[in-house]
């Protein structure tokens, strides 16, 4: 629709869809970006997909959901000849895309109304991103600067549940200075946590860089393998329970925040864990059950304890709020996501579907909320 249509052809907000990045998430949120691009009504929003590539470049990447998807084991990529490149103006106000393409004199290609920021991982889903369009006045989707950091990074999420008195698990935190300097203090403390623990970068998600340890000969291995993607490593002591999800979504009256039936993911064919192979390459070793077969008790426990996280981390939009539920009943968090998966299989919409909100109307929700929150402080 033109930008200058007339009364009678009121123009259709405009929402960047931004994916990829400089994370090792690259490729997840490039699938990720599939999903939502399949489901947004683009009768009710102008869509602009903005690719970044693994570089750091803003290119205009394809509106095809196909180009992002998982193809025959392969994963998606932005590369750097997808596209045109693009610049956000970064004074108050503007939220002006300008076009840049070789030989050519920089183009406008016009305001946008939202932002759907589809990284996953740092310099995305780390505050930097939301940082970037915090300077720049526009509206995105999802958690504010603090929330969108302290939730990337295990260490000071878990210090703020605790601090909200939310239960948590055991765990200790292994700083670049720590191992370099003090390795046998840092052996001694995972010692006294008890094996197996699970090492993994404190600021990564899809499970990337994670491992099982339950020798201590195999320790150091794993925290070398964890600093590969990030020199900060959270080791936490195993917590034997079933792995349940929770998704919340942020009230459009202001109220409390609404939560989904919990759903359970339970991991067969050789994987010890629900590692990155097991959550994007061998779906058939992965059941994903939705609404958990739990009693009441722990379903209302669960999706408290999901309310209360959502608030105790100043969370915006949505989340998805990690547990473990343990054989006495006793519900531990795990960890929350400011910005889940998102493709059509992924929990947090397969979460919304069983509890009667669909995944387009979902997206729509998301949208429609970031238009209405006000920029700036609040």
């Amino acid at each position: 629709m033109s930008e200058n249509a007339g009364p009678a052809q009121r123009r259709r907000p405009r929402v960047a869809v931004v994916f990829g990045g400089r994370s090792s998430e690259h490729a997840i949120s490039c699938v990720t970006a599939a999903g939502v691009l399949r489901a947004i009504d683009t009768d009710a929003w102008d869509v602009v997909p903005i690719g970044i590539t693994p570089n750091g470049r803003w290119v205009l990447a394809s509106d095809d959901p196909k180009r992002w998807q998982i193809e025959a084991g392969e994963l998606p990529s932005v590369g750097e000849d997808e596209g045109p490149g693009v610049v956000l103006p970064l004074e108050a106000g503007a939220g002006e895309l300008t076009v840049l393409e070789p030989g050519q004199v920089p183009r406008t290609l016009g305001s946008v109304d939202v932002v759907f920021p589809l990284l996953h991982g740092p310099f995305g889903e780390d505050g930097t991103l939301q940082g970037l369009l915090e300077l720049a006045d526009v509206r995105y989707v999802g958690s504010g600067v603090l929330a969108s950091a302290a939730g990337m990074d295990k260490h000071y999420m878990k210090i703020l549940l605790d601090g909200a008195g939310l239960p948590v698990g055991p765990y200790t935190v292994v700083r670049p200075r720590d191992w370099e300097r003090h390795p046998d203090r840092v052996r001694d403390d995972v010692e006294e946590l008890g094996y197996p623990v699970f090492v993994k970068p404190a600021r990564a998600g899809s499970s990337i860089g994670i491992t099982k340890v339950s020798r201590a000969e195999d320790l150091d291995a794993a925290i070398e393998a964890a600093r590969a993607h990030d020199p900060k490593v959270v080791i936490e002591a195993m917590v034997s329970g079933r792995e349940i999800e929770c998704a919340v979504l942020e009230s459009a009256d202001g109220g409390p925040p609404a939560t989904s039936l919990p759903g359970e993911i339970e991991v067969g064919g050789g994987h010890e864990f629900y590692d990155f192979e097991a959550k994007y390459l061998d779906e058939a070793s992965v059941q994903l059950t939705c609404p958990a077969d739990l009693p009441d008790r722990v379903v209302r426990t669960v999706r408290d304890l999901a309310a209360r996280a959502f608030e105790a981390m100043g969370c915006e939009g949505l989340a998805r709020v990690d547990f473990f539920v343990q054989e006495d009943g006793r519900v531990v968090v795990n960890e929350i996501n400011t910005m889940p998966g998102f493709t059509p299989f992924s929990m947090y919409p397969r979460m919304w579907e069983q509890t009667g909100l669909p995944y387009p109307d979902l997206v729509d929700r998301l949208l429609t909320l970031a238009l209405r929150r006000p920029t700036g402080l609040r």
